[in-house]
């Protein structure tokens, strides 16, 4: 049995992780630990095969006055517990990063892009990756996953924007863009297999195919036996359109194909996280 420790109360990817191996009892056992305050010591991780650290602060808006926040909790405070938990054996650390490493609205992300944060948010991800790989050697792997936009019941973020869209507005552009993107499930049985397998590395967990945003919200309205009109006579204007919001539904977004997951389908995920 592994035993699993999950740094970071209240996420929902954290969460989410511990009901899903809920499913094999027998294989894992694990806890929840609350980070805020924490002070690490590495007498609290004795015994622990390994961690899944989503602990740090995000979806708030960035001020001049929290900017620090992101460092102290984002960075600090996830190093920290990172060499606490080396100091007491632990040989697995897996990190919850972001795509927002890249500081890109459109584009086409390899595992070779150099990151080029442009948030305290991004900027903080990173250099935690950053110093957490020095730490790694044979008795510590470190794991680092950069998921795309995650989704899911109960989620928050992006996609709940884009649902009240879907059961509120009768008409939706029908535009050909495409969207590197997660469902919960998915992440979560990634997730198990880099605890089972022991994976250190950088990786890039994301749904088997692209996402169309204009599909996704069709599916979403479906869902609730609503039909959404879809229409390309505002195509031409998305296009010239240089507008940051625009940019984050319609535009381009999407990593390499590696690190796929596809135990739960497009169409199926999305019934799932409506139902």
């Amino acid at each position: 049995m592994k035993k699993v420790l999950i740094a970071g109360a209240g996420s929902y990817i954290g969460e989410s992780l511990k009901e899903f191996l809920g499913q094999w009892p027998d294989q894992y056992k694990v806890e929840v630990m609350a980070t805020k305050g924490m002070k690490p010591e590495s007498g609290i991780f004795e015994g622990i095969d390994a961690i899944f650290c989503v602990a740090g602060i995000a979806h708030i808006k960035e001020t001049a006055k929290n900017r620090h926040l992101y460092f102290d909790i984002n960075r600090d405070l996830v190093v920290e517990i990172a060499e606490a938990a080396k100091d007491a054996g632990v040989k697995q650390f897996i990190l919850l990063s972001s795509m927002s490493v890249y500081g890109l609205e459109v584009g086409h992300i390899k595992k070779k892009t150099q990151p080029r944060p442009v948030t305290a948010y991004g900027e903080s991800k990173l250099q935690a990756d950053e110093k957490i790989r020095k730490l790694e050697c044979n008795n510590f792997k470190f794991c680092c996953l950069r998921p795309p936009m995650v989704y899911g019941k109960n989620c928050t973020g992006n996609y709940q924007a884009l649902r009240k869209f879907a059961l509120k507005s009768p008409i939706f552009p029908d535009y050909p863009n495409h969207r590197s993107m997660i469902y919960i499930g998915n992440l979560c049985e990634f997730v198990k297999r880099c605890i089972d397998f022991e994976r250190s590395g950088l990786f890039f967990p994301q749904n088997g195919g692209y996402v169309n945003t204009s599909k996704m919200v069709e599916i979403i309205a479906e869902c609730h036996g609503k039909k959404i009109k879809l229409t390309k006579k505002f195509n031409w204007a998305i296009g010239l359109c240089g507008i940051r919001a625009v940019k984050k539904v319609f535009g381009d977004l999407v990593y390499e194909t590696v690190d796929t997951v596809g135990k739960y389908d497009f169409a199926e995920s999305i019934k799932l996280t409506e139902e």
